[in-house]
């Protein structure tokens, strides 16, 4: 079986990414891009649907392991009765090349070291054909070619041998030696790439994210997990295209042996804004303007046609099919291809591309004539559609309601709007959106307030509550510190709570329209934490703050959810989300000290 989702970690190049487990099998990669089908895939189902393992004779999970210090390279040590080892595994960056590079430090003593290789393209549909060629490089470097259909790829480093569909190798390394094995994904129709030097790619990868890093400024006690948060949000984001994919994974369960496992490797607009908001925060304005790019590309023509999300380059088909060339992470099926919620309305969006519009106007990125008419028709397609129920934040796959979160997400919208002509002058029909955000704050408080409960509610018609109410403060419906917005707080505190975190919602009361349950949410409690520092619970931010963070695994990774009994994640990851979300509830407790 795959490791515990916890035990993975992520290196990228800002194309794709890998997750190495703690037993020093890659288990997940796709090539050449996020979203392109796997290379590896054992992580939803076995070794048999692709890995490739470097660790001891032996195996067993590594004694300890890190990133070097801002940066994506994976050091992890193992410690046996013969020696120390060293992997340090990473994906180069900048060499415009898809490659993984293991290499193997030899720390004391002299260790045995096992390779296996199972290559299975096309999520393990495809067994390819491999080969030795000839490589005038080291004598004692050899290489392996895989190749089938439109994809190959070639292994530098120690000989390998076959047995079963399966390649293995052994090496020794002593104290103080190196040895390099490097993996090129290139198309199959091509030659396969010249060899990496391999000591310039690791030293100008580690430059380059190091260089990334130091833009951010400490400002608190939860420096470090921001930091690695903002790493994240940036490793997840196409270095091409500036799209931003919600985790590099797709079919992680949010409950083991049930069905709500999601592809998230694609552009959510409401994901990619609100990542957005985090790295300008942050000060990172290059991020804003490729961004930027990407959306007006993305969204560009008809309004009317604007999905809430999008393939890394703006691809529109996203439908969603079954896989059956993979059992499931640990059994969970189904194995999920696409994402249907690509077709659904989601009145929210509106708001949180608009606020992120604003800020990335506000840290100086020009406004153009062409990105200001697009915003001009985001407002008058909402105008359209204001008065329509739609799916929501969570995506849920019942009826439609008008849900309060959406209808607050529209009234940041035309307030954002508002605000740009009032400040900047701006060409537009102010006033009409003026009366449109009217319209929709009379509505809110008359249909998504209940007196009774002193509460915001779900949706309208109803009296339940959902975590995504958490994020009307943060957008200025209303303050945080409000008699109303404390009376929700409270209401969700009694109804959402499990063990301490939130639920995003009463899954059991039938709104998502799917079978079972699902774990807390991490995104939802560090809003919680945001909630609480605002209004004035400072003490009581920093306990689920602790909390929280102690959830990240061993290099401050989180995924979407949390087995809070077990520690075990669950869900996607790394998850955006969760990871923005925390940057948020950090910034937060900083500014109320």
């Amino acid at each position: 079986m795959p490791r515990p989702i916890q035990d993975y970690a992520l290196i990228g190049d800002c194309h794709t990414a890998a997750l190495v487990a703690t037993d020093g099998s890659i288990d997940w990669l796709c090539l050449p891009r996020f979203d392109s089908a796997s290379t590896f895939g054992a992580l939803l189902g076995d070794h048999s649907h692709g890995h490739w393992s470097v660790a001891p004779v032996g195996g067993g999970v590594c004694t300890s392991r890190r990133y070097r210090e801002g940066t994506f390279i994976l050091e992890s040590r193992w410690e046996t009765p013969d020696g120390v080892i060293e992997v340090v595994d990473l994906m180069p960056h900048g060499d415009r090349r898809a490659d993984v590079i293991r290499r193997v430090r030899g720390i004391s003593g002299e260790v045995a070291v096992e390779q296996v290789l199972r290559v299975r393209f096309d999520y393990a549909d495809s067994i390819p054909w491999m080969r030795q060629v000839p490589e005038h490089a080291e004598p004692s470097s050899h290489a392996l070619l895989a190749v089938a259909g439109p994809d190959a790829a070639i292994v530098r480093g120690p000989r390998l041998t076959a047995a079963d569909h399966v390649h293995r190798g052994e090496f020794v390394v002593h104290a103080g030696e190196v040895v390099d094995i490097v993996l090129t994904w290139h198309p199959a129709h091509r030659p396969p790439p010249p060899a990496l030097d391999v000591d310039a790619q690791i030293a100008a990868t580690e430059s380059w994210w190091r260089q990334w890093a130091a833009h951010f400024e400490p400002t608190g006690r939860y420096d470090e997990h921001v930091l690695r948060s903002l790493l994240v949000l940036r490793a997840l984001t196409h270095e091409d295209t500036g799209g931003i994919v919600a985790a590099p994974t797709t079919s992680l369960p949010e409950l083991i042996g049930g069905e709500r496992n999601w592809d998230y490797r694609y552009v959510w607009l409401r994901d990619a804004a609100l990542t957005l908001e985090a790295l300008m925060t942050h000060g990172y304005e290059q991020e804003a303007e490729e961004w930027r790019s990407w959306l007006l590309r993305a969204i560009a023509g008809d309004p009317a046609d604007m999905q809430i999300m999008y393939g890394l380059a703006g691809e529109r088909r996203l439908a969603e099919w079954e896989l059956d060339s993979l059992p499931g992470y640990r059994g969970s099926t189904p194995v999920r291809i696409g994402n249907a919620a690509s077709t659904q309305y989601q009145g929210d969006v509106f708001g949180e591309v608009m606020r992120a519009l604003e800020q990335a106007r506000d840290l100086g990125v020009a406004e153009d004539t062409f990105s200001w008419a697009l915003q001009v028709a985001l407002l008058g397609r909402l105008e359209e559609t204001m008065d329509d129920p739609d799916h929501g934040i969570w995506e849920i796959r019942g009826p439609e309601r008008k849900f309060t979160h959406s209808r607050v997400m529209m009234w940041a919208a035309f307030d954002s709007g508002v605000r740009a002509v009032e400040r900047f002058g701006f060409e537009a029909p102010v006033d009409h959106w003026r009366h449109c955000r009217a319209q929709l704050e009379e509505e809110i408080w008359t249909h998504g307030y209940d007196e009774g409960s002193a509460s915001f509610v779900q949706s309208y018609g109803s009296t339940a509550v959902d975590a995504s109410l958490l994020q009307i403060p943060q957008v200025g419906f209303v303050a945080a510190d409000d008699p109303r917005m404390l009376g929700t707080v409270a209401q969700i505190e009694r109804e959402l709570m499990r063990d301490g975190l939130l639920m995003r919602y009463r899954a059991e009361s039938g709104v998502d329209g799917l079978e079972g349950s699902e774990h807390p949410f991490l995104a939802c409690s560090f809003w919680l934490v945001e909630q609480y520092a605002r209004s004035g619970r400072v003490e009581d931010a920093e306990a689920l703050m602790d909390r929280l963070v102690a959830f990240a695994n061993d290099v401050g990774l989180l995924s979407e959810e949390v087995d809070v009994t077990t520690g075990d994640h669950m869900g996607n990851t790394p998850q955006a989300l969760s990871h923005l979300a925390l940057v948020r509830a950090a910034d937060a407790i900083s500014t109320a000290r």
